[in-house]
């Protein structure tokens, strides 16, 4: 009896740029939508973006706030914590960034750190990490009770395609500020980083605020994928569509064009008629 072989999974076929694009233009009509009844309301929506290195979150976030008002979509980002945010509760500076009412607030990595890369690379102790996970459903809670819609997003990335991204990060001159040498040392530390990560899911995945997990090899199918979640989870209503039609301009009454000596800038890619 011959034995039948065995077959690879056949590799990820990453989504075509137009396609992506086309896509991406509905949904990005629809974060604004979202962003109208957010103003509308007084909602208040975080959103925490968490996973490995080069694992997309940046990217993600960009084309959720590339369209919509900064004064309504916030981003955070925090640094290193000064010596003296070192010496407050740990929860105290992420708390001061939440939204009020009518934000959304995105978190470009968040409290989860302690469970992540703090205790993984030894910035705190077992001992610290372990409380944080024990008492972070409970103030998650009390953000949701305070009517905040909390959404966790913890993306995915293989070893494979990071090896990929990291040295596509050492050879581009675009990318270079993006490889530090944190992330070097991270690279080492697979298998630590997915043991903290499947504590840190089985402690903190709760019924009012759950972790939402995405693959991201392809970048593309996993931008529109997150944002289409997003939208999912939040209950707005499509924006109406306003008749709106120009007012005429005044008339010039005179007016000409002074003649000024300005500096124009240098044009080395043309110049307009």
């Amino acid at each position: 009896m011959s034995k039948k072989k065995s077959r690879k999974a056949p590799p990820v076929t990453r989504m075509k740029r137009r396609v992506y694009e086309d896509e991406m233009r509905h949904l990005h009509a629809e974060l604004v939508a979202m962003q109208e009844w957010v103003k509308a309301t007084g909602a208040k929506i975080c959103v925490v973006f968490e996973g490995r290195d080069t694992a997309g979150k940046g990217g993600t976030i960009k084309r959720i706030t590339e369209r919509v008002s900064p004064r309504v979509f916030r981003v955070v980002a925090l640094p290193t914590p000064t010596e003296r945010e070192k010496s407050q509760m740990y929860a105290q500076r992420y708390v001061a960034h939440f939204p009020a009412g009518g934000e959304v607030v995105i978190f470009d990595r968040s409290w989860y750190n302690r469970a992540g890369v703090e205790p993984v690379m030894g910035f705190c102790t077992p001992e610290e990490s372990a409380r944080f996970l024990a008492s972070v459903p409970i103030w998650e809670k009390a953000m949701t009770d305070s009517g905040i819609l909390l959404l966790k997003y913890w993306l995915e990335v293989s070893p494979q395609e990071q090896t990929r991204r990291l040295e596509s990060r050492i050879h581009d001159p675009r990318k270079v500020w993006k490889l530090s040498d944190m992330d070097l040392e991270s690279y080492t530390h697979w298998y630590d980083y997915s043991r903290a990560r499947d504590a840190m899911l089985a402690a903190t995945d709760t019924a009012w605020a759950p972790w939402h997990i995405a693959g991201t090899d392809d970048k593309r199918r996993a931008r529109l994928n997150i944002i289409s979640h997003l939208l999912s989870q939040v209950p707005y209503e499509p924006l109406k569509t306003r008749d709106v039609t120009l007012p005429e301009r005044q008339r010039a009454n005179g007016y000409k064009e002074p003649d000024l000596t300005v500096r124009h800038i240098p044009t080395p890619f043309g110049e307009l008629a």
